[in-house]
């Protein structure tokens, strides 16, 4: 099947400006965003269920931009002055960076990992004397909790936002697309949810991470484009569409 319409199932950019208009213009490939799930933030009242102990917290840890969003404003919700030297340790440069929307950044007290959860927990390692508290949302956190369970670390896991199904309107629907992409096995619960009788046939699925291409095997789906998983030789997933496409659409691209 020759690709035409792609949906991603993510929010569009913000400034308009799609990654993959190359890809249209190349080929005359549409690019559809339709978010499949959002988050939503865990309030005060119910955080403190969890009882984190803040007094001997002296670094805090980030997996993503979205966790670092909702710690500040839960520390503001909790009434809970984050310290000027409180440290961080980022799962990547871009979520580091991405504090000094809070922060006055100093390399001094921010460190960050190569963009694997393997290497962020290593990164934490390397500073082994800090007492973590870890921001996470409420569930998918099985590879970084086996990991530092592995340690000897001194951390507080705190739950502070969740990952929830985005439904659709009656009259949205999946037919008019040849390929889909997915960012988290969230995502494929919500595409099961609402749409239970969808049926891949000879569409197309691609997906980052190695827990989304689990997801999508255990909803007996087929996985077509592996970014970042199961010896994928691709690490983002424009470049894993651009060749992917280019085969899909080998003779006939503009």
């Amino acid at each position: 099947m020759k690709v035409k319409r792609v949906l991603i199932s993510q929010p569009a950019p913000e400034n308009g400006k799609s990654p993959y208009g190359s890809l249209t213009e190349k080929y005359g490939v549409r690019f559809n965003f339709r978010p499949f799930i959002k988050v939503e933030h865990i309030g005060a009242s119910e955080f403190r269920k969890q009882h984190v102990e803040f007094d001997n917290i002296t670094s805090i840890v980030f997996s993503s931009k979205v966790g670092v969003d909702h710690f500040f404003k839960l520390a503001e919700e909790i009434r809970f002055k984050v310290s000027e030297q409180m440290r961080y340790v980022c799962k990547s440069e871009a979520v580091g960076n991405y504090l000094q929307t809070y922060i006055q950044l100093r390399k001094r007290k921010v460190f960050c990992g190569n963009g694997t959860t393997k290497d962020m927990v290593a990164v934490m390692e390397k500073h082994a004397s800090e007492n973590f508290l870890v921001a996470l949302p409420d569930g998918n956190n099985e590879e970084l909790l086996s990991l530092l369970e592995a340690t000897k670390l001194n951390y507080q896991v705190g739950l502070m936002y969740r990952t929830v199904s985005n439904d659709f309107g009656p009259d949205e629907s999946l037919e008019n697309y040849d390929a889909f992409v997915f960012y988290s096995p969230e995502g494929i619960n919500a595409l099961k949810k609402n749409f239970p009788n969808f049926e891949q046939g000879e569409r197309y699925i691609g997906c980052l991470g190695e827990n989304t291409a689990q997801a999508i095997e255990n909803a007996g789906l087929r996985l077509d484009i592996p970014v970042n998983c199961r010896g994928s030789k691709y690490r983002s997933l424009v470049e894993a569409l651009t060749d992917f496409l280019k085969e899909n659409h080998k003779g006939s691209h503009k």
